[in-house]
């Protein structure tokens, strides 16, 4: 079949762990094809909260989601990875050859000696909050992500939930609001204390309203909100609303690859912590989406599982060839790949 496209690797997920992997398997002359459910690379970093500053990263004591996203399609850029976007991958076989055959939902094919799963969460899309008629505003006036902050300069904005996502756009975005109330049904949180504590200074000067209660119902036209009622303990409140942001968390699903008979802990894909393989040789799974004794949900953890998984890949992709580790400060042949030498 002509029209069947072959690479070394085939990646499943194109965010900071996957991208990391090309990096990885690159150093060992491995090729790759990723392919994603969203239109470009970056994950959830992209999808998500592309402008939110992470501080764990290592050298970085701060860098946007979307930075680091940026800084790894640089430093991937030497080994040329290919993408395929906007796909979910709908099938799995392995054939007589030990190679696997994987096709997606438009019906393209992929032959792979190695499949790397490196899909976060899965598939993911967020909650919605049981409030009457919110599909009218959605992606008009409300929103379940900030892609650009610049977007609600001005408005009067309800971010609506406990969580991280909640306190931290509370806090980045009250700036360059007109308004900002923060709704959450109960005065506890599940967000960093630092963050919480930022946001009662705030309330306390009268800089944001914090408000405890849920959201009943929404008032506007045209997709455009004007205001949202909110059942709070001394009775019904109509608060004035020009955007709305719930987090309500996502709603992560394994979706097809469910079905690829690997072992599952919790929704999870099982795999050991020598080479991150999983039950069914030569795949393997990299980042949130794996699970073993010890598992931290961490950007970095997932680097780390990357460098490992990337030295037994390299035995399935050329068996017998000897496989020497090299450091990219010391090996000119690094380098000449990096094309830094």
């Amino acid at each position: 079949m002509s029209d069947i496209k072959k690479t070394d690797v085939l990646i499943v997920g194109a965010g900071p762990v996957g991208l990391f992997a090309v990096f990885e398997l690159g150093l060992l002359d491995m090729k790759c094809h990723l392919i994603d459910i969203l239109d470009r690379p970056g994950g959830q970093c992209t999808e998500l909260y592309p402008e939110k500053p992470i501080y764990d990263i290592p050298a970085w004591p701060t860098i946007s989601a979307q930075g680091l996203v940026e800084k790894l399609m640089e430093q991937i850029a030497p080994f040329k990875p290919e993408f395929t976007f906007n796909r979910i991958v709908a099938g799995l076989e392995k054939l007589e050859d030990g190679t696997f055959r994987v096709t997606t939902d438009e019906g393209e094919v992929f032959d792979a000696k190695v499949v790397v799963i490196a899909a976060g969460g899965g598939s993911f899309q967020p909650k919605r909050p049981p409030i009457p008629g919110i599909e009218a505003f959605e992606g008009k006036s409300v929103f379940y992500s900030v892609r650009r902050m610049e977007d609600f300069r001005g408005h009067d904005i309800m971010i609506v939930g406990g969580g991280d996502s909640a306190l931290d756009w509370t806090l980045n975005l009250q700036p360059i609001a007109r308004s900002v109330t923060l709704v959450h049904r109960r005065p506890e949180f599940r967000a960093a204390p630092d963050s919480v504590n930022k946001m009662y200074a705030l309330q306390e000067t009268k800089e944001l309203e914090f408000q405890i209660g849920q959201v009943t119902a929404l008032t506007g036209s045209n997709g455009e909100l004007r205001s949202a009622t909110v059942k709070a303990p001394e009775g019904d409140i109509e608060i004035p609303v020009t955007r709305m942001l719930p987090f309500f968390g996502l709603t992560m699903k394994l979706g097809p690859i469910a079905e690829w008979g690997l072992n599952l802990h919790e929704n999870l894909i099982k795999v050991d912590t020598e080479k991150f393989e999983t039950s069914v040789p030569g795949i393997f799974a990299v980042g949130d989406i794996n699970w073993y004794p010890g598992k931290l949900k961490l950007i970095l953890s997932g680097f780390h599982e990357v460098a490992l998984m990337a030295q037994a890949a390299k035995r399935i992709v050329s068996p017998g060839e000897r496989v020497v580790f090299q450091y990219t400060t010391s090996s000119t042949n690094l380098q000449k790949k990096l094309g830094v030498a």
